[in-house]
């Protein structure tokens, strides 16, 4: 089969190879999907980059998120599965062959199904993206008729997020850098977008929920943003963080958030619990079977640009999601 490959991690253009390789032997209680996209993350070209260590494996071939369709099964799996569209979570974590090659085997269960009314280029954004958005919204309950705050609503999670908290009945406030990232987030329907260059955040954020403050915040900069957050937080709030580049290491103000009796839930989506990947894949599920659900893929390389692909995730400037088309 056609992969994509590293065997040493470095810059793009200089450890990626594109060759034949075997395709993967396929054992009892897996599936063989052939892929049409594959998702190309941020996890995913640091790790390339050498940012997460050094390679557990001789070779790696990158992405974990991806879509295709179920070729084969084996022992154990019904072969109703065969012929099923499917997306694909934790392809490369923990593993050495990801989405990036005509075939990917992986347990059945890391092959969900796909509605048919959603394309496999989408498809490759759920398993990162969307199910970070999708557990961060809802790993505390129900959000009808709470306040959600969303920051970088702009973001591949972010814009996510906005869509499935709305489809839960919250009202959600989104914050962004700019009026480019505006407009973008502007597209997934939050009910207030601030821009928390201009002025104060925090009063912006009390203004739009008129002085009450929000019941949860979906946070990509925990540390950066901790300030901001003890304000606006309502008691018995939670915050559900799974990012904080800007302060890696924050100083947090016990006091003044055991007072205000603040959760804070810290999660890593590649390591959801059983009971919280079902619930994140089957609410993502539901989520996207409706026709007006966006997603944001901005850019889709042909498989010989993987190079191209990581470069353009690696630059930062690019909103959305990156997608390499493998068939």
């Amino acid at each position: 089969m056609k992969a994509v490959w590293y065997e040493t991690t470095g810059e793009a253009e200089s450890v990626l190879t594109i060759g034949e390789i075997a395709v993967p032997e396929l054992n009892a209680g897996e599936v063989m999907v052939r892929v049409h996209a594959s998702g190309v993350n941020p996890s995913d070209v640091k790790t390339r980059a050498g940012a997460r260590g050094p390679l557990a494996f001789d070779r790696v071939i990158p992405h974990s998120d991806g879509a295709g369709v179920i070729e084969a099964v084996g022992a154990g799996v019904s072969t109703e599965r065969i012929g099923e569209r499917v997306w694909i979570w934790n392809g490369a974590w923990a593993r050495a062959m990801g989405t990036n090659a005509e075939y990917i085997v992986v347990p059945a269960e890391q092959a969900a199904h796909l509605p048919d009314a959603v394309s496999f280029e989408a498809g490759a954004c759920l398993g990162i993206p969307a199910s970070t958005a999708y557990y961060g919204v809802y790993a505390d309950g129900s959000v009808e008729g709470k306040t959600i705050l969303v920051t970088g609503g702009a973001g591949a999670v972010g814009h996510y997020a906005i869509q499935f908290a709305k489809a839960g009945g919250a009202k959600v406030i989104t914050t962004v850098s700019g009026p480019e990232k505006a407009a973008h987030a502007e597209t997934a329907g939050p009910d207030a977008v601030i821009n928390y260059r201009e002025g104060d955040a925090a009063e912006a954020i009390l203004a739009a929920t008129n002085g009450e403050g929000v019941d949860r915040v979906v946070e990509v900069e925990f540390g950066g943003n901790l300030e901001v957050t003890n304000k606006i937080l309502k008691p018995n709030g939670v915050v559900a963080t799974y990012g904080s580049m800007g302060d890696m290491e924050p100083k947090l103000p016990f006091y003044p958030m055991m007072f205000n009796c603040v959760t804070v839930r810290m999660y890593l989506v590649y390591l959801l619990s059983q009971e919280a990947r079902a619930l994140t894949v089957n609410g993502v599920n539901e989520c996207i079977k409706d026709p007006s659900f966006k997603h944001m893929i901005t850019e889709v390389y042909p498989f010989e640009k993987t190079a191209e692909a990581h470069k353009a995730v690696e630059s930062g400037t690019l909103i959305g999601n990156v997608v390499v088309k493998v068939k």
